[in-house]
């Protein structure tokens, strides 16, 4: 089940997004829920199911509505806190790019900017970055075209990304 919330910000345009929490250990449940809230602005209460990818953490999603940045000042909330994995996107406005944030333990945050359908769209200067990285030899440009992609944390949130035998599918967007 996805829990929406919305709040009403003064300062700046109006957006929504999805928050993903992939795994939470049980003690951290609530904590989770008084980071976001905070953020947000208002009182959030999710819906948490066991983690069937790793025994005894929860999941949990929330559709939200919020000021532009949110999902940033969510993400500056949520990081750093030991057995939490979570992603958290944020649509485009007519006056702000969409964002896309990941977050493991492991491997920290990543952010990626997102166009309109969602696509992750790389700077033109981190293109050029990962292609002189590549031939100095400290890498490959496949490999850092991955790390701008967010690859890394895509393979590691993909076991933790389903939520078991028998849960419902649901389609966030369509297209007509």
């Amino acid at each position: 089940m996805v829990t929406t919330s919305t709040a009403t910000r003064p300062n700046g345009v109006a957006t929504r997004g999805i928050m993903y929490v992939h795994s939470a250990p049980s003690a951290l449940c609530p904590h989770v829920e008084w980071a976001v809230g905070g953020v947000l602005g208002m009182p959030v209460s999710l819906d948490w199911t066991p983690q069937p990818a790793q025994g005894g953490t929860y999941r949990a999603e929330l559709s939200w509505t919020g000021s532009a940045g949110s999902a940033a000042a969510v993400a500056s909330a949520l990081r750093g806190w030991n057995h939490l994995r979570f992603e958290i996107t944020e649509e485009p406005t007519s006056s702000s790019e969409g964002a896309r944030y990941s977050y493991t333990p492991e491997l920290g945050v990543f952010h990626a900017v997102t166009g309109l359908h969602g696509d992750i769209m790389i700077p033109e200067d981190r293109l050029k970055a990962a292609v002189v990285k590549a031939a100095l030899g400290d890498t490959t440009v496949l490999l850092e075209i991955d790390k701008l992609l967010g690859k890394p944390w895509d393979d590691e949130l993909e076991t933790f990304r389903h939520a078991g035998e028998g849960a419902p599918v649901r389609w966030l967007h369509q297209v007509v």
